[in-house]
């Protein structure tokens, strides 16, 4: 507990530091740009209340898994305005004599910042929208109808007779043509004298009758008709 504590108060103190001394450039920078008077006074808590408003709305995004571009955007501008009045007031401008470029960004400044403050803070609140959906899930689920669920009646053997087997059912003759044997189907003349052709060249090369298998490969016919082929062998 004393080392969070510790922890906390070492962050307190140097963000009370920083914003201070950028609260006092901006202050500085504005005034020696013109804007003397209570101006240079509303300078630094413009640029540090946009600065604060960009990095909430961007980790707001980036919490609900949202793009965050347009906050990144204006947190950076807003930090570069800060960062820029600290380094003009170390000595590497001449606060005497400002340039005319910087007195034109330091007059439009207000603008901006209305500009970006107003989009930020009208943007739509994305944990309200997440909030809202939620909501209106829930609610269109307690509006459903629940439907009842039918009960699974188990059926008992006491008492009960059992029913009758139904009877299997034969298979109904077919009506068409029944397939003819392969061996009784008729070759054609000229197919005859192919296979036996090939069946004495078979039995020249090798020596053995020819197999009637490979010869009705050799004629490029189906293998249902290899009997058909061995009754012309």
């Amino acid at each position: 507990m004393r080392a969070f504590l510790a922890r906390v108060d070492a962050v307190i103190i140097q963000a009370v530091i920083a914003g201070a001394l950028s609260f006092s450039h901006l202050h500085d920078l504005a005034e020696a740009a013109g804007q003397g008077g209570w101006k240079a006074w509303a300078y630094p808590v413009s640029v540090d209340l946009l600065l604060v408003a960009a990095w909430r709305r961007m980790r707001e995004q980036q919490r609900v898994g949202l793009p965050a571009g347009g906050p990144r955007l204006w947190f950076l501008i807003a930090l570069a305005a800060s960062l820029g009045a600290n380094i003009a007031t170390a000595g590497l401008l001449d606060l005497n004599h400002v340039p005319a470029l910087l007195r034109v960004v330091v007059a439009g400044w207000p603008a901006v910042a209305f500009f970006g403050g107003t989009l930020l803070a009208h943007a739509p609140r994305t944990s309200d929208d997440v909030d809202r959906g939620a909501s209106a899930v829930s609610e269109a689920g307690e509006s459903m109808p629940l439907v009842p669920t039918p009960a699974i009646v188990e059926p008992t053997t006491s008492g009960t007779a059992e029913p009758d087997p139904i009877p299997a059912l034969e298979p109904a003759a077919d009506s068409g043509p029944a397939p003819v044997p392969a061996s009784t189907v008729h070759l054609p003349p000229a197919l005859v004298d192919r296979a036996q052709a090939l069946a004495r060249e078979l039995r020249s090369s090798t020596g053995e009758p020819a197999d009637p298998d490979t010869v009705r490969a050799r004629l490029g016919l189906p293998a249902s008709m290899t009997p058909a082929v061995a009754a012309h062998l």
